[in-house]
């Protein structure tokens, strides 16, 4: 099946079909498809609130408004029965680069996780910003090794793995829209993965998505 255009709905509706893809695969990784003694488990980003009596009082008060659906996203974690976690997929939301501070925490937090050792797998269905003008694997290896990467104009998506090993490897693989996902290594030792059905769970996820929103990504595009 090939990749849908995502940039054609809200950033809710590709929420809700992130949300269902990321069961899909811990679905699947869970059935056999991990190595013994690891598991795939979700993890929700959700900050916490603390609640006052009255609003603090000062001169300057400036608000921004978070962003909703990149804090709700899903990610995978993948732990060893032990506890620790030993690799993290991630599927980028529009609103993981809708500004440059939020995409700062997001690559900020990817690259941490590949210096603490902690293999990461990144799949970014939506095309660079004016803030990543080369896609998300650049702007997380700019944090890890600065190195020349340009994508190719029409390959503008991406999916990335990263092996967090005491050298650390970048796997990309440009993609576009109606192209095929690919099995990128979810590693789990320095040298022992696991093929990531992204696929055969994208397929899944689309199966059960409501025919009325299939539609909005289905139908021919008009003349620009």
């Amino acid at each position: 099946m090939p990749i849908h255009d995502w940039t054609r709905v809200d950033a809710g509706l590709f929420h809700d079909f992130h949300q269902d893809w990321t069961i899909e695969l811990r679905r699947s990784l869970n059935s056999g498809r991990l190595l013994p003694g690891f598991i795939a488990l979700t993890d929700q980003q959700v900050g916490a609130l603390a609640a006052t009596a009255a609003p603090p009082q000062a001169r300057f008060v400036d608000e921004v408004e978070e962003d909703v659906y990149a804090r709700r996203a899903n990610r995978l974690l993948i732990r060893h029965r032990h506890g620790q976690v030993v690799a993290v997929i991630e599927i980028v939301s529009p609103d993981n680069k809708n500004s440059r501070n939020v995409l700062r925490a997001f690559v900020r937090k990817a690259s941490d996780l590949i210096w603490q050792g902690i293999h990461l797998l990144v799949i970014d269905l939506f095309p660079p910003s004016e803030r990543d003008p080369q896609g998300i694997h650049k702007a997380i290896w700019d944090e890890v090794a600065e190195r020349p990467f340009t994508l190719p104009p029409d390959k503008p998506l991406t999916a990335a793995a990263y092996r967090a090993a005491p050298t650390k490897t970048a796997y990309v693989e440009p993609l576009a829209v109606s192209d095929e996902l690919p099995a990128l290594p979810i590693f789990l030792t320095e040298d022992e993965y696991v093929p990531a059905p992204l696929e055969e769970r994208y397929r899944a996820s689309w199966a059960a998505y409501p025919a009325a929103l299939k539609e909005l990504l289905e139908q021919e595009k008009g003349p620009s």
